[in-house]
């Protein structure tokens, strides 16, 4: 099979996962990931975001055991193959930190966060998007935990940044 078909795949689960039709999905996701490390190997960064979009697909179910590694090994992968500065490693940061916080593992999603914060403001911009996210997710995570004042800054941030660069069609 062709490497393109994998990305078909994807994203036709990633309709089904929206439309939560997990069941159709999974055998998609899996099918994708077989054809990713099928033809362009173990290691390569599709194959990451095949295991990425599994391991999402597990989170959404609440499979979290199942999710940890698959995210582990994306996040193993992107450090080796774009480096650990690389957008696409802060993107795998960022959905490990959710899986922990999800789980109510706070002390090991916060440093994530960061992580992934660091590397979109260094990579992106202050004033990036994707940096507007890393900030607004750090920020709900503080919200769960009752801290709210460390989240305000942040949420302020975001929101100028989602201003500034999204515009007030947002709002």
């Amino acid at each position: 099979m062709h490497p393109h078909t994998a990305n078909s795949l994807n994203n036709q689960a990633a309709l089904y996962v929206y439309q939560g039709r997990y069941g159709e999905a999974e055998p998609l996701l899996q099918r994708a990931l077989a054809i990713a490390e099928e033809q362009l190997g173990a290691n390569h960064p599709h194959t990451a975001q095949s295991l990425n979009n599994l391991a999402m697909l597990y989170q959404e179910q609440g499979r979290y055991l199942e999710a940890e590694p698959l995210y582990q090994r994306a996040l193993s992968i992107y450090e080796k193959q774009l480096g650990t500065n690389h957008p696409d490693t802060a993107t795998c940061l960022n959905n490990q930190a959710q899986l922990h916080q999800d789980q109510g593992r706070y002390s090991e999603a916060e440093p994530l966060y960061q992580q992934a914060l660091a590397i979109r403001e260094e990579q992106l911009g202050a004033n990036h998007p994707h940096t507007a996210t890393s900030l607004n997710n750090l920020a709900l995570l503080y919200v769960e935990q009752g801290r709210s004042q460390e989240a305000e800054p942040l949420l302020r941030r975001a929101a100028r940044i989602a201003l500034a660069s999204l515009g007030a069609s947002i709002l």
